[in-house]
C-alpha cells in the first residue's frame, strides 16, 4: 500500500510557538499552568504534564506567583488581567494569527460599534475573539451560519473570522449581509497555515483511496481537515494517534493519504505514516 503525505500537514508555527514557550517556562525545573489544554492535542498536554506544565480550569488552581502559560487560542482580556492581578507571571502563548483576529475585532467594535465574529461560539478562540470586541459594544454575535446573524443588524458592520474556518463560510456571511443591505467591513483572519492544510488535503484525498486525518478529536482544525477530506473520500478516518489504526479500514486500498491538523506534531504524524507503511 503507497502512502501518500500531505504536502502541508502538522504543527503551525502557532502552536510550535506556544509548546516553546511552555517548555521555556518549566526549564530550570520549576512548574507552570495553562488554563485549559495549551493546544488541543491530548497527547501533548499529557506530555507537558509529564514535564512540569500542568493544565487548571481556573486561575486560583495555580500556584502564586508561578507562570501561567495563556494557551495558543487566546483567553479574553478580563483573564489576562486577572492572571496579572493574582500575581502569576503571565507567558502569553497566543498565536500571532489569533492576537490579530482579537485586535481587528477590538478595533471594528470601537469604530463601528458591531461587530460579526464568523466562528463557533463556545469555542475558546472565538470566545476570546468576542470578548475583546465587547469591551467596547455589546453589539458582537458569532455566527457560522446566514440564520444566526440578527434580523434587525444595523450598518456599519465589522466581520472577522475564527482563524481555522474555511473561507467559504466567510463569503457565505458575507454575501447575506450585503443581501440585507449593508457593506461590511471584512478582515479575512483566517491563518494562512490553515488555508495551506485545507487545499493540500483537498487535493490529497482526490487522489488516494482512503486518506487518515491525525488530530485530537477537540481539534476545531482537524474536525474540519477531515469533513473536507470525507467529501470527497469516503474512507476518511480521524485518529488521534497510531495506536487507532485498523489494518481492516485499508482492505483493497492502492494508496492511502495522510494529513494533520495544526496541532499535531511531526512525531505523532511519523508514527502514524510508518505503521501505514508495515501494514
Amino acid at each position: 500500500m503507497k502512502v501518500v503525505r500531505s504536502k502541508h500537514a502538522g504543527a503551525c508555527y502557532g502552536v510550535q510557538r506556544a509548546l516553546d514557550l511552555a517548555l521555556k517556562s518549566v526549564a530550570d525545573g520549576g512548574r507552570a499552568y495553562t488554563l485549559g489544554p495549551l493546544i488541543h492535542n491530548p497527547q501533548v498536554v499529557e506530555k507537558l504534564s509529564d514535564q512540569g506544565v500542568t493544565e487548571v480550569s481556573a486561575i486560583e488552581d495555580a500556584e502564586r506567583g508561578s507562570a501561567v502559560v495563556i494557551r495558543s487560542h487566546g483567553v479574553t482580556p478580563q483573564v489576562m488581567r486577572a492572571v496579572a492581578a493574582a500575581g502569576n507571571a503571565v507567558v502569553d502563548a497566543t498565536c500571532p494569527h489569533v492576537a490579530r483576529a482579537q485586535k481587528a475585532a477590538a478595533d471594528m467594535a470601537r469604530r463601528l460599534g458591531s461587530v460579526v465574529v464568523v466562528g463557533e461560539a463556545g469555542h475558546p478562540e472565538v470566545e476570546g475573539i468576542v470578548a475583546c470586541a465587547r469591551e467596547s459594544t455589546e453589539r458582537v454575535y458569532a455566527v457560522t451560519s446566514p440564520s444566526e446573524v440578527p434580523e434587525d443588524i444595523e450598518a456599519p458592520v465589522g466581520v472577522v473570522v475564527q482563524t481555522t474556518q474555511q473561507k467559504d463560510k466567510l463569503d457565505e456571511i458575507v454575501s447575506h449581509l450585503r443581501a440585507l443591505g449593508i457593506e461590511p467591513e471584512v478582515k479575512n483572519t483566517i491563518c494562512f497555515a490553515t488555508s495551506q492544510r485545507q487545499d493540500a488535503a483537498a487535493d490529497l484525498s482526490e487522489q488516494v483511496d482512503a486518506i487518515v486525518v491525525i488530530g485530537g478529536r477537540n481539534s476545531s482544525n482537524t474536525t474540519r481537515l477531515f469533513d473536507i477530506c470525507a467529501a470527497q473520500c469516503e474512507r476518511t478516518f480521524h485518529i488521534e494517534s497510531a495506536a487507532e489504526l485498523d489494518e481492516s479500514w485499508f482492505s483493497g486500498v492502492g494508496a492511502v493519504g495522510v494529513t494533520a491538523g495544526a496541532s499535531t506534531p511531526e512525531d505523532q504524524i511519523a508514527e502514524v505514516v510508518a505503521r501505514l507503511e508495515r501494514m
